[in-house]
């Protein structure tokens, strides 16, 4: 370990998967571990190969223990564009910290390792013979070693231009391998409840890491569908409760999601997923409920929301309510009532969520969803914004050559205050984002929103895009503009000139 104030150099080897995840990842679990992201490298990009600067091994240990983005992490002892490079850093590298890996009494291996390139075997011994400077003292053994070393070379990321020499060098003490296992061991493929639209497990693990999901933790999740991210949760000792709208869902009934199966089993729910993990015991609740009204106590309950909002493709965006215009304050109904399903607008839905998080998550509660986007016509200026919740991080996963959907990460820095519920109606994220959603459900997908809402749909051509005549025009017919106050409209018009710009068909 090192003194206080000293930092080790460790090298990551990062997974070729789900790249622009990775750094957030890190940076959540650095914090969460009580490190700090700290690097001398410029950026990172699509590069397996990370330098940081760590406090601690008990830390990078931590680290590893739940990353699904990183493969493995190394002590850092040298590294270099070439060979020579590589050896005059080794023998920089103090000797006071090799010594207790390197005595007599200790069993050791060095393993080579290539990015982009295969090596013979009469290669990867002539690199290993060429380390005969360092103090080795200790037996060599390839089967059961005590300390483990690395040579890793960088042949860049062109598989079809390998260059004859390596980029870059390094050489290492391992010290752990990331949690890639996870994937594969809870994958949806094995899970025995699933639905249209589970979550992959590799993702479910990286939103729970992006969400600083710890042991002990009570993790809320209102669109919870078969439950996919309450296992991620559970397995990192999280408690966890979810909602949902669907009756069927939530109690396992209906027609199942899998082939030549007709209908869902008699076990077929979410506690029994949690259940096949020997996760039951962390499982509290799930409850059929409608993400609009929430049915909850004022106060701060939970210490990560992590959700999949529908996006009305694959399955539909709704909420419970009435064909009639009914006041607010007597929507109350008897216990026999069942109230009609109604069309939720997306922007509905994700401000509804903002304003939810705002309200029940603790202080430095941490809110993570995914948000749709038309990518032709997407700023982050769009991404729907809170004065209670800062912004983390905002990653892509494409869907298509012009829709995408965004890992979104929030952070609770502030209380809520009753003011605080109406703040995104004044702000222009609203707007554009209200103008963004419409150019999406109008993209290449089905969108079940626009054939179920009682909102003008004016006709189009096959293929073509919305105007930006069309998307106003719809904006302007929906209750969000009609809640607006008149001030708030002078401010709409003040950004018709930016929507307009963006959407570039006026």
């Amino acid at each position: 370990m090192a003194p206080p104030g000293i930092l080790n150099r460790y090298l990551l080897l990062m997974a070729q998967e789900h790249l622009e995840f990775r750094l957030p990842e890190i940076k959540s679990l650095l914090s969460l571990f009580g490190g700090q992201f700290i690097s001398s490298q410029e950026t990172y990009g699509k590069s397996p190969f990370w330098i940081l600067s760590i406090p601690s091994e008990d830390i990078a240990r931590n680290l590893m223990k739940r990353t699904v983005c990183a493969k493995s992490i190394f002590e850092l002892w040298g590294h270099g564009k070439c060979p020579e490079e590589l050896y005059s850093s080794l023998k920089n590298y103090p000797v006071e910290k090799m010594v207790p890996f390197l005595h007599s009494d200790s069993t050791y291996k060095i393993k080579i390792h290539t990015f982009n390139k295969t090596l013979t075997q009469e290669e990867k011994v002539k690199r290993i013979d060429a380390l005969e400077f360092l103090p080795f003292e200790g037996k060599v053994n390839l089967k059961k070693p005590q300390h483990v070393f690395s040579i890793l070379e960088d042949y860049g990321l062109d598989p079809n231009h390998i260059p004859e020499n390596p980029h870059n060098i390094y050489f290492g003490r391992w010290i752990a391998d990331g949690q890639r296992e996870l994937i594969e061991s809870y994958s949806v493929k094995k899970r025995h409840f699933i639905g249209n639209t589970s979550m992959d497990a590799g993702l479910s693990f990286i939103m729970a890491n992006h969400g600083k999901v710890k042991k002990n933790d009570i993790v809320f999740d209102p669109f919870v569908g078969t439950g996919g991210l309450l296992i991620a949760s559970a397995h990192f000792g999280a408690y966890v409760y979810g909602t949902d709208i669907d009756y069927n869902t939530v109690h396992g009934l209906g027609k199942a999601s899998r082939k030549n199966q007709k209908w869902r089993g008699p076990d077929e729910n979410i506690r029994a997923n949690l259940r096949q993990y020997g996760l039951e015991k962390y499982y509290l609740d799930v409850l059929v409920s409608d993400a609009s009204k929430p049915s909850w106590r004022k106060g701060t309950y939970f210490d990560a929301i992590i959700t999949d909002p529908p996006y009305g493709i694959r399955e539909s965006t709704r909420r419970t309510g009435s064909q009639k215009e009914i006041p607010k304050g007597i929507e109350k109904c008897p216990e026999s009532h069942v109230p009609v399903s109604l069309s939720y607008h997306l922007s509905d839905m994700f401000f509804d969520l903002l304003n939810f998080s705002a309200e029940t998550l603790v202080l430095g509660g941490r809110l993570v969803y995914w948000l749709p986007v038309y990518t032709p016509e997407y700023t982050e200026e769009m991404v729907p914004w809170h004065p209670c919740l800062k912004l983390i991080s905002n990653c892509e996963q494409k869907l298509s050559s012009h829709t995408s959907r965004r890992l979104i990460t929030m952070e609770k820095v502030k209380e809520f205050e009753n003011r605080d519920q109406y703040s995104h109606l004044l702000s222009d994220h609203f707007l554009l984002y209200q103008v963004l959603l419409l150019a999406f459900m109008d993209s290449q997908f089905e969108c079940a929103y626009l054939k179920t809402s009682r909102r003008p749909v004016l006709p189009k051509q096959k293929g073509s895009r919305p105007s930006a005549t069309f998307s106003l025009f719809f904006l302007f017919c929906s209750s969000e503009f009609q809640q607006i106050s008149n001030s708030s409209v002078i401010i709409l018009f003040g950004f018709l000139d930016v929507i307009c710009g963006t959407l570039g068909n006026i």
